[in-house]
């Protein structure tokens, strides 16, 4: 992937990842966080499959091994470290590997599977409300 690629990559996910991000630190995430995120997420224009798949596949298997590590961060991230180890892995995602992501994200999603959920409720009826 070329350094062009990467720029149209981080332009195109960066600001969703980053966003979402939260959805694994320590705290449980406040209205107002969960209002942040709907914001975002509209801007970006994707339905709630896609969203799912970005949350399984892109998300997941980098965010969950920040709460297994034992020096892991949990209060917050460092946002460059945070999106290089996303694009790493974004770039990687084919054949065997989104294969095995695919197989096993029901593992990497449990812990944040109820704020991913609450998330999601809330995203419906904003965009039940502008419907």
């Amino acid at each position: 992937m070329s350094e062009k690629e990467i720029e149209a990559l981080i332009d195109e996910r960066g600001e969703l990842w980053l966003t979402l991000a939260p959805l694994w630190l320590e705290r449980e995430p406040r209205a107002s966080d969960y209002a942040h995120m709907i914001k975002v997420i509209e801007r970006h224009d994707l339905s709630l499959d896609q969203l799912e798949w970005i949350f399984r596949l892109e998300l997941a298997p980098v965010l969950s091994r920040h709460q297994l590590s034992i020096a892991g961060e949990w209060r917050t991230f460092d946002e460059n470290r945070l999106l290089a180890q996303l694009v790493v892995h974004k770039r990687r995602l084919k054949g065997w590997r989104k294969s095995f992501w695919t197989l096993f994200s029901g593992l990497t999603t449990m812990v944040t599977r109820h704020r991913w959920n609450e998330l999601m409720t809330h995203l419906m009826k904003a965009r039940e409300l502008a419907s």
